[in-house]
């Protein structure tokens, strides 16, 4: 069964792409959805295969990120009223740039006609006007039917899925745009679960909706994706990270600056480094970034193909005060795989300001203090005449004016903004004051890091950088080169022939092996070789297959038990254990064999030295 291999090195041409696809469709990777309704653009299922690896991916992320950083986990609705975003500034701030074809009506993304056909790399940064420009300039045309697009309006598009929530007169509400939301609005409570101490972080892996306007390359861009998402509180005064863990650790970098020069060149450097030179202005980004990097190659990214992009300014997130992307190399683009943000304290101070909770954490101090504070006692007597319903509402202005202000109240009016129109109100009516007070501490709003990713371009990325094409035995082989730790399927079991006798084996082999926890296939069907090149196309690292030789050694073994009567070990058992990548064969004993895969699974063993 010995095989001869012939190594070539990893391809990256264009096709490779094209090749995937077909393979995850044919193997159960991955597939456009509702293919017996002619399919929905957006929308993949993901296949036997796919959804093991998938779920292997998310394990890993939630081992790394939850449990080893001690952060909590939650699951979130999907779906979530429209003030939520309203108050998180999607409803306003949540679009794509759409350009409509004159001719045959099919939408783009304009910044992606930008982008795909002329030199600009980052037309997302650029302002409406300006992309309107460069299709003038470049005259560009529609990818669908190539008619022109010079003269056309670029417009703003939001991106989320609006739906009903109840019947009838129903509320309005919008599926998530990402899982975020769905933690921060949840503050007040998850505060408690953390006993009120900074910093603590949520994590939440699940599904997020986006409407693209033009979805494309498979499972990079969909309308439904999963999202694996860190939200990080801190006292942005006190907290820092440890950055001793993570500052040895080497990346490369790709910073703004660079970007905005005309021979500018991706940086190599330490996270610690970075941090010392201004490069990553935000610790808390630079400490996670340090965190993620050896993830990412622990689940197979390839690193020779992987960098951090720090965002321009024009494309930064309404809610970054500083993001840096991790992106992988695919045929020869860049494709965002995480975002890292500091989103400081814009989320929760927003929610705080349109719902009734509070989302402030109580700092205490180390000793009490007196400090001076402006209130307000208003003569209700007096607004509620006056102001009629909106009387409450002017108290609110009045304290908010006082704490931000108290010089306001120097006059003998004091003017407020009520409805849009400007009011005065009598100071003496208002029962302004400055008192001393003794606090033993105060309500702050936490500041947030965000690492957020997307699990699906996680995988795709995992495949690509796996995808491999050699020779064996004078046939052309396509394997995936995927990691032990998310490969979907870990172990492949074969008699080496129909035979009841290595059929009953590979049987007890397969329950051993399942017992231990391993991902176990059983594949019977045609010849060795042939079983041989599915399982390396489908990425599975490990082959076992039983054959006549282990018939006869078990059979021996049992003649000695019989005869000596103290069940003595005579001969061990053994199977061919065949390695993927390199289709190295190694003979090992089968009452071990569940404790030695197990082992090299877990990185304590290497196939090579057994």
């Amino acid at each position: 069964m010995s095989e001869q291999r012939q190594t070539d090195a990893p391809e990256t041409d264009e096709s490779t792409s094209e090749k995937l696809v077909e393979l995850a469709k044919r193997r159960g990777y991955f597939f456009q959805s509702s293919g017996a309704y002619g399919g929905v653009g957006g929308f993949y299922t993901f296949g036997p295969q796919g959804a093991a690896l998938k779920g292997n991916v998310e394990d890993a992320w939630r081992d790394r990120f939850a449990v080893a950083e001690g952060n909590m986990e939650i699951d979130a609705p999907t779906i979530m009223p429209e003030p939520v975003f309203e108050a998180s500034g999607h409803l306003d701030g949540f679009d794509d740039m759409l350009v409509e074809c004159p001719d045959c009506g099919e939408s783009h993304r304009a910044d992606h006609v930008v982008e795909d056909n002329t030199e600009y790399e980052d037309a997302e940064s650029l302002p409406i006007p300006e992309v309107e420009e460069v299709i003038a300039e470049y005259e560009l045309v529609c990818p669908s039917c190539g008619a022109g697009l010079a003269g056309q309006a670029v417009e703003d598009f939001n991106l989320m899925f609006a739906t009903n929530i109840g019947p009838g007169d129903s509320d309005p509400g919008y599926l998530r745009p990402e899982t975020a939301q769905g933690i921060f609005v949840e503050f007040p409570r998850l505060k408690e679960y953390a006993r009120n101490q900074l910093p603590f972080g949520v994590t939440q892996i699940g599904r997020a909706y986006r409407n693209e306007i033009s979805p494309r390359r498979s499972i990079i861009r969909t309308r439904e994706f999963t999202q694996a998402e860190l939200e990080y509180f801190i006292d942005p005064e006190e907290d820092e990270p440890n950055l001793e863990a993570v500052e040895g650790v080497e990346v490369t970098l790709y910073p703004a600056n660079e970007q905005n020069r005309d021979d500018g060149e991706e940086i190599r450097t330490t996270i610690g480094e970075a941090v010392e030179e201004g490069i990553i202005s935000s610790p808390w980004v630079a400490y996670f970034l340090g965190v993620a990097t050896p993830w990412y190659e622990s689940i197979g990214v390839d690193m020779d193909r992987f960098r951090y992009r720090q965002h321009l300014s024009g494309e930064r997130a309404h809610y970054a005060a500083d993001c840096w992307d991790a992106e992988s190399e695919i045929d020869g683009n860049w494709i965002e795989l995480t975002g890292f943000a500091y989103r400081s304290d814009y989320d929760l101070s927003k929610h705080a300001e349109h719902s009734d909770d509070r989302f402030t954490i109580f700092k205490q101090y180390d000793e009490p203090k007196t400090v001076e504070r402006a209130t307000v006692d208003p003569d209700m007597s007096y607004l509620g005449p006056e102001f009629g319903g909106d009387a409450q509402a002017v108290v609110s202005e009045l304290e908010a004016l006082a704490a931000r202000d108290r010089s306001a109240f120097e006059g003998e009016s004091v003017e407020i903004e009520l409805a849009g129109e400007r009011r005065e109100i009598p100071v003496e009516k208002t029962g302004f004051a400055v008192e001393e007070q003794t606090e033993s501490g105060e309500h702050i709003v936490p500041h947030v890091v965000e690492p957020s990713f997307g699990v699906d371009r996680l995988v795709y990325t995992v495949l690509h950088h796996a995808y491999r094409e050699d020779e064996v035995d004078g046939e052309e082989r396509t394997y995936l080169d995927l990691d032990p730790a998310v490969a979907p399927t870990f172990v492949g079991v074969f008699p080496l022939q129909n035979d009841s006798a290595l059929e009953a084996v590979a049987d007890e082999i397969v329950d051993d092996l399942r017992n231990a926890g391993l991902s176990v296939t059983y594949d019977d069907s045609g010849n060795i070789g042939r079983r041989y090149r599915r399982q390396d196309e489908v990425g599975t690292p490990f082959c076992v297959t039983v054959d006549y030789e282990t018939i006869e050694e078990r059979e021996a073994q049992r003649a000695s038990e019989s005869a000596s009567g103290d069940s003595p070990r005579a001969e061990e058992t053994t199977v061919t254990v065949r390695e993927r990548d390199t289709t190295d064969q190694k003979r090992l004993p089968v009452d071990d064999l569940a404790e030695t895969l197990s082992a090299i699974r877990a990185g304590d063993l290497e196939f090579e030295g057994l």
